[in-house]
């Protein structure tokens, strides 16, 4: 039985066992090494840990019944190494069509995962439109008291207005501006005037004068909101 260190590449694959977005021949190459491989399980444990609280971002949407019996098939003869694994499909239900955004989250969270370093995230958020739940933006916030907010495309804005990004916790007055906003530009964005990241905080992108809100609050539309779940 193996107990040596997992490689960033099979840590990887974890992640996306558990998201569902393995190929059926890497699906069935990883599940042969689970059995001897005690660090590959306890990378899929934590995984599971990390990114299944995302699923409540978003709206449960229900599969056809053509999309059930594609499972079906897939699932057949295949023997389940965890159920709590194969209970990670609430998740892929949840997600269903934002497979998008899945990728950019993903991408998000595996950029910050080597075991050590002030860089390592605490807090994800998947910024959605509120009114059909389109994902626009996925925010990270790390232990280095930073946000990376990354695009998931290029939202339209006129040209006479902003994107203006503002976040608030529990406890807190008002919600605070974080910035401007460029479209389908990638930030980084420092907190050294702010607490710490909560769990629920909320953060939203709303349509501004084109030089910001002339208020210390949002007086326009929000066009992104979501709100920090904790996965590490």
């Amino acid at each position: 039985m193996s107990n040596a260190p997992l490689s960033d590449h099979l840590r990887a694959q974890a992640a996306e066992y558990v998201l569902g977005t393995l190929g059926a021949d890497e699906r069935r190459a990883l599940e042969l090494q689970l059995g001897s491989n005690a660090a590959l399980r306890a990378a899929i444990v934590q995984w599971e840990a990390d990114l299944l609280p995302l699923a409540s971002l978003a709206e449960p949407v229900t599969p056809s019944a053509q999309l059930w019996r594609r499972i079906a098939r897939s699932a057949a003869g295949v023997q389940p190494v965890r159920a709590s694994v194969w209970r990670s499909l609430s998740l892929w239900r949840a997600l269903t069509g934002t497979s998008v955004a899945l990728a950019a989250l993903l991408a998000v969270v595996l950029a910050g995962r080597p075991d050590a370093g002030a860089g390592k995230p605490q807090y994800m958020v998947v910024l959605v439109a509120p009114d059909n739940k389109a994902p626009g933006y996925v925010m990270q916030a790390s232990m280095g008291r930073e946000l990376n907010l990354v695009p998931l495309g290029t939202a339209s804005v006129p040209s006479d207005k902003s994107l203006q990004f503002w976040t608030k916790a529990d406890g807190w007055r008002g919600p605070v501006s974080l910035g401007l906003v460029k479209p389908g530009q990638t930030i980084t964005i420092p907190l050294d005037a702010l607490p710490n990241v909560q769990p629920n905080q909320l953060f939203e992108l709303t349509l501004e004068p084109v030089k910001g809100s002339p208020l210390n609050k949002p007086t326009g539309p929000i066009q992104f909101i979501g709100r920090a779940v904790k996965v590490m």
